[in-house]
């Protein structure tokens, strides 16, 4: 079935379920979503946003309160689950059949996932064997509930301490240099790495994967903030 604003009926365009999309990332990763945060998210200039809130507001799909504060309606968050749960499967395709780089594969899946109908969205999810997280370690929902692993940010976990990197921020995916680094180091979600020290004067983290012979590798802090690990 495809999801329709709710004041109005008509289709949600694929615009706006981008903006959706963005608004349920950045609340389940634990930041409150203003207009210039959601502008600065997704590269596009304040009045712009302005202007797009004002329709998902009278479509019944967002709501702001008096602080300024963004949050999805239930239906705008049953859309935004939705366009996530093909998005993350979707990019599951890419890379696990048709061999697509791992840091490339949000970027077309950003592309394909309006596309995606009900029936086609179900029998993927059936052939890719019920995956329950995308390439990047984030979970892909069930029903309208997405059920976040427990890890904590790589920059919060102390000097010697040996970490396994759960996933990747959403917000980090993209940016594609970042993407690229961190799979060109191994920086994905099953590898092992120790703390090696913290520089808070350089603002880095050095890191050595486990088991690894290559040299440490350094992180600047922002980096380590984009991987969520859990402590070994």
């Amino acid at each position: 079935m495809a999801h329709r604003a709710g004041g109005t009926g008509e289709r949600i365009t694929n615009r706006a379920e981008e903006y959706l999309e963005t608004i349920l990332n950045m609340t389940v990763e634990g930041r409150e979503v203003y207009a210039a945060r959601l502008a600065e998210r997704l590269g596009i200039s304040a009045p712009t946003v302005s202007a797009a809130l004002g329709r998902l507001v009278r479509d019944g799909l967002v709501a702001v309160d008096p602080q300024r504060r963004i949050s999805l309606t239930p239906p705008g968050h049953e859309a935004a689950v939705a366009i996530v749960r093909r998005h993350r499967l979707i990019e599951r395709l890419l890379t696990d059949y048709l061999g697509l780089s791992w840091a490339d594969c949000h970027e077309e899946a950003c592309l394909l996932e309006h596309a995606v109908s009900p029936r086609v969205e179900e029998r993927l999810y059936e052939r890719l064997g019920r995956p329950s997280t995308c390439p990047h370690g984030n979970p892909i929902p069930e029903g309208t509930v997405i059920r976040m692993p427990e890890c904590r940010e790589l920059a919060s976990i102390p000097a010697g301490t040996t970490v396994e990197i759960v996933r990747i921020t959403e917000e980090v995916s993209d940016d594609h240099r970042m993407m690229v680094f961190l799979e060109a180091n191994l920086l994905m979600p099953g590898e092992r790495f120790v703390i090696l020290s913290r520089s808070l004067e350089a603002d880095t983290i050095t890191i050595r994967r486990v088991g690894d012979t290559h040299p440490e590798l350094t992180v600047a802090t922002k980096a380590a903030a984009a991987l969520f690990v859990t402590p070994l």
